[in-house]
């Protein structure tokens, strides 16, 4: 049997865990696997030259029990010299508030968010860049095994199927090629080194623990080598997925449909459909990660839903983690349901001068030089006549104009409908106005009215600024 600190210093080598001088921030719960790596670290079994610190989370849900996990951790890094920082967070109230978390999801998204604010705060006050830092998470090779089987039962691709990462991003995993026993073993093997049980582990109810107290035993007994053999497969699977989910990051990158909006994911609907059903689900997944993080695990069900809605312009569908995806405009987008768009607060336009829309951007009225293009979209220029200011406002209902070179008018509502302009946006669309005629739908088009002909004795370029 290969020692513990040997594992862990293989793996930690092969995958480039620790560069030497790394601030490491190690996630300890307490638990054995969690000790087992906290003394490694401390040793220098895994790189003597880490400037090493401990981070633990109090859930607040288990009462006394996480108080008592919190003290244990905080004495036993004070006892190893490890500087640690204990946070106490209420999980139950933020599941709640996310729309209905599971426990065990608001947990993790927790813990990963204190972990990566700790690593920020260490590598700067070592003058370090965030991404030379590191955060050390003690999952072993039966949690890889239990991900692996859970995922299996839920329903998952390759990508899902490769189950916990060596490394992603700035975590890395240690003893991720140690089986649970050998972990225990070495621990009992070290003198006054304790650790904490989490009773909730024994919860069967709970299908993590259905999985590692019930399914897991009856397959070792029927493959005792399981360990070896789900190791090897979970390697292909996971080195076939890079090549793949590296050709999805780029098509999630190409096919993205016009200017991506923060907190959003828009892909072309179009381009989308030329792609196999295959790589569809592996592109939405992939544009997901970058904007979603926290989605990019969702559930096959859904993904395959997104994939059956790029050919349907009514689709919609609610998704977990608050999010919502639907067909608009030729494209599939996925955005936080609670998201707003800011709306135009009425403004008054000085000629010339500017004025500040807030997240809306600016309008600016300047003289025009003679010559200059009319234009339609962001920029226009207009007979101001003797006019000295204009209102700015969002459309009003059933509020009409005279389009550029048309002899009618038009509803701004249908101009903005021509113009794929999303209902959820046109709050956020500026109408200048001159009285109670409309000079200009921002962004889309200018009245008949104002443009400029031979008469002209006062050109003026209005100009809407965004970004």
């Amino acid at each position: 049997m290969i020692p513990l600190p040997d594992i862990a210093r293989a793996t930690a080598a092969e995958h480039d865990m620790l560069p030497p001088g790394s601030p490491v921030v190690a996630m300890v719960s307490g638990g054995a696997d969690s000790m087992a790596l906290l003394h490694l670290l401390a040793a220098g079994d895994l790189g003597a030259a880490l400037h090493l610190s401990a981070l633990h989370v109090n859930h607040l849900l288990r009462g006394a029990d996480s108080d008592a996990d919190e003290a244990f951790v905080a004495a036993e890094c004070e006892r190893l010299g490890v500087p640690c920082r204990t946070v106490r967070f209420d999980v139950a109230g933020y599941a709640a508030a996310e729309g209905g978390l599971n426990l065990e999801d608001a947990g993790r998204q927790v813990r990963y968010r204190f972990a990566a604010e700790e690593a920020d705060a260490r590598a700067l006050a070592l003058g370090l860049g965030p991404a030379d830092a590191r955060i050390a998470v003690a999952h072993t090779l039966d949690d890889r095994i239990e991900t692996f089987l859970t995922r299996l039962l839920s329903g998952a691709g390759a990508g899902g199927l490769a189950s916990i990462r060596h490394v992603r991003g700035r975590i890395v995993r240690p003893l991720l090629d140690a089986p649970r026993a050998e972990v225990r073993a070495w621990l009992e093997a070290q003198q006054g080194v304790t650790w904490r049980e989490d009773a909730t582990n024994l919860d069967t109810t709970r299908q993590r623990a259905r999985v590692r107290h019930e399914v897991l035993p009856a397959l070792f007994a029927a493959e005792p080598a399981l360990h070896s053999t789900l190791q090897r497969t979970m390697r292909v699977l996971a080195d076939e997925d890079d090549l793949l989910a590296g050709m999805a990051a780029a098509f999630a990158r190409d096919f993205a449909a016009g200017q991506q909006r923060p907190g959003e994911v828009a892909l072309d609907r179009s381009m989308m459909l030329t792609l196999s059903r295959a790589m569809q689900r592996r592109t939405v997944r992939a544009a997901l990660e970058v904007v979603f993080p926290e989605a990019s695990r969702l559930d096959s069900v859904h993904i395959e839903a997104i994939v059956d809605g790029l050919a349907d312009e009514g689709f919609a569908r609610d998704l977990p983690d608050g999010l919502r995806a639907f067909s608009e405009y030729g494209k599939m987008i996925i955005w936080h349901r609670g998201k707003r768009f800011p709306s135009v607060a009425p403004s008054l336009l000085p000629i010339p001068g500017s004025v500040d829309l807030g997240p809306i951007g600016s309008i600016e009225a300047v003289p025009a030089a003679s010559g200059e293009v009319v234009g339609e979209r962001r920029s226009v220029v207009i007979d101001a006549g003797d006019a000295t200011s204009f209102t700015i406002s969002p459309a009003r209902e059933g509020e009409r104009m005279r389009p550029l070179g048309m002899d009618g008018t038009k509803k701004l509502s249908d101009l903005l409908t021509d113009d794929k302009v999303p209902h959820r946006e046109r709050h956020g669309v500026p109408v200048v106005r001159d009285g109670e005629r409309v000079v200009w739908l921002a962004g889309v088009r200018m009245s008949d009215e104002y443009k400029v002909g031979p008469h002209t004795s006062r050109a003026v370029r209005l100009t809407w600024r965004t970004g």
